[in-house]
């Protein structure tokens, strides 16, 4: 059996598991608390991140990019990456928007602040991280405004992996309630269709002890 090695909120992890739930990839998953630096794993990626996927035939793979184009290419139905040269370098390249810029500018400082410290117990959450999150949230938010309002998708007319890359994002974000969806129609419109599919049904469903979901998370309607 496919596992994946994944963390709750790590929207890496959210995103190779969706792109394996559109293509129909069965697979089993594990956590991973990768502050533990266990030997095993650090001996499937060194770098001691997740995620990692060991295919059936023990291929290991590791990096969510890494991953998904692997995936793309050994199982290319339906396509996620584009079908032309354009759409691919368009779809790359908001792959490493989200991944890079919105993963550094929001994801990784409300995750850190909002969660890792809580669990950790590295001390009080910087105040100061969270405000520069909160606010950065609504460039991106704009963005993708400005996308959707031109595109049914954000890459063009059919979903793809910068819609799931960002969804992977804005998901981790939302369960913590730091998106101000109220001011965003359009991003609203598209990240509700994104919740409905049922590749993301099994995001929608995870808890994490400790951190209760705000009553909107799951609402495909909120």
């Amino acid at each position: 059996m496919r596992t994946l090695y994944h963390l709750w909120l790590s929207p890496f992890s959210r995103k190779v598991r969706v792109v394996l739930a559109e293509k129909n990839l069965d697979f089993d998953m594990e956590v991973e608390e990768t502050w533990e630096r266990r030997h095993e794993f650090l001996a499937l990626n060194p770098t001691g991140e997740v995620p990692v996927l060991i295919e059936p035939d023990n291929t290991v793979l590791a990096d969510s990019i890494g991953i998904c184009e692997y995936l793309e290419e050994k199982y290319p139905e339906p396509n996620l990456i584009g079908k032309n040269l354009y759409d691919r370098a368009e779809v790359r390249r908001l792959v490493a928007w989200f991944d890079l810029k919105f993963n550094k500018e929001v994801t990784d400082k409300l995750l850190n602040e909002k969660v890792m410290k809580r669990f950790l117990g590295l001390g009080e959450p910087d105040s100061r991280e969270i405000r520069a999150a909160q606010s950065n949230i609504h460039t991106h938010l704009d963005y993708i405004t400005f996308l959707t309002d031109r595109r049914f998708w954000l890459a063009g007319d059919e979903l793809t992996l910068a819609d799931i890359t960002a969804a992977a994002h804005i998901s981790a974000i939302d369960y913590l309630g730091d998106v101000p969806w109220s001011n965003y129609k359009s991003a609203k419109n598209w990240y509700a269709r994104i919740k409905s599919r049922p590749s993301f049904k099994s995001i929608l469903s995870d808890r994490i002890p400790g951190l209760p979901v705000p009553k909107n998370y799951t609402n495909l309607d909120f």
